[in-house]
């Protein structure tokens, strides 16, 4: 097969996508290699139909790998993920509106395009977990006790244009990180960005079912087929905290192996099919494999 991978400068040495590169061409399989945010990109030759079998994505928030990768798909080409997918969970206030709206547990989310204008949320709402709408790897995540500290906060958050608000969710201060690679599942655990200090390093855990069926909807929710999810477990039940597409898959066993695996199976199965009008609810029985962690009977 011939694909194209789109990889912004910030991953140009990361072993996620490189080794899943090179693991492809030892395959046999032809890879080109775009570097978006190093090139000149003369955008009326660079995608021309017929060229790939698919064009692949590793990208940053904002990154111009986004809009190639979507010329790719106007022009009727299957892209991994989906580029309208990709868009959907990029934008953190898109994303928390399409998944309340289908029925994921996500906190409510407000949206501003300048800080002062978060002092309109309520003080009962407080903590507040503020970030820009278009963050990634913990990028500028502040924890906001009260109204003075989000005014003192305002002219740091005031470079960082659109910005999301959501209610603090308590919990232990350890994330899960759902992946999804090939229909299967792997639960890692990890600190969140708001607690550093707990200095837990990330590794594999088993994935209770009500996180499986959850991070199995978000896939469904949102057209995603390599994907991560962050799970906060919250005095009420998990809650979706983040939705990343194409990430590290760190701790996931032979993750390049079933990477590129995936990348091929998207590639020959061609576009994508159209997202459910309406996903099952998130208590459904989900139909993915999910592995045994490790030294767990499979």
């Amino acid at each position: 097969m011939r694909l194209c991978f789109l990889v912004e400068e910030h991953y140009r040495h990361d072993g996620m996508p490189n080794e899943v590169i090179r693991q492809l061409r030892s395959w046999g399989h032809q890879v080109d290699v775009l570097r978006p945010g190093g090139s000149l990109l003369r955008m009326t030759e660079a995608v021309r139909a017929g060229s790939h079998d698919a064009w692949v994505l590793k990208t940053v928030s904002g990154g111009p790998g986004l809009t190639l990768l979507e010329a790719a798909a106007s022009a009727g080409m299957t892209t991994v993920n989906d580029a309208r997918s990709i868009r959907r969970v990029r934008d953190k206030a898109l994303a928390a509106a399409i998944g309340r709206s289908r029925g994921l547990p996500m906190p409510p989310t407000w949206a501003a395009a300048r800080p002062e204008l978060l002092a309109e949320i309520p003080e009962s709402q407080y903590p507040l977990v503020v970030k820009p709408a278009d963050g990634s790897s913990g990028r500028a995540v502040h924890l906001v006790p009260s109204p003075d500290r989000l005014a003192a906060l305002a002219p740091e958050l005031a470079r960082e244009g659109l910005l999301i608000a959501q209610p603090y969710v308590a919990n232990s201060g350890i994330d899960v990180k759902v992946y999804c690679v090939g229909g299967e599942l792997y639960a890692t655990e990890r600190c969140s960005p708001l607690h550093p200090e707990l200095g837990v390093r990330e590794r594999r855990v088993p994935l209770p079912a009500e996180v499986a069926a959850i991070a199995g909807q978000v896939g469904a929710v949102y057209g995603l087929d390599l994907y991560g999810v962050d799970v906060l477990l919250g005095p009420d039940g998990p809650v979706v905290v983040d939705v990343n597409d194409f990430p590290s898959f760190r701790q996931v066993p032979d993750a390049v192996a079933r990477v590129a695996h995936a990348v091929l199976g998207l590639a020959r199965a061609g576009q994508a099919p159209a997202l459910p009008p309406v996903p099952a609810p998130v208590s459904a029985p989900v139909p993915l494999h999910i592995p045994a962690a490790a030294g767990e009977s499979a």
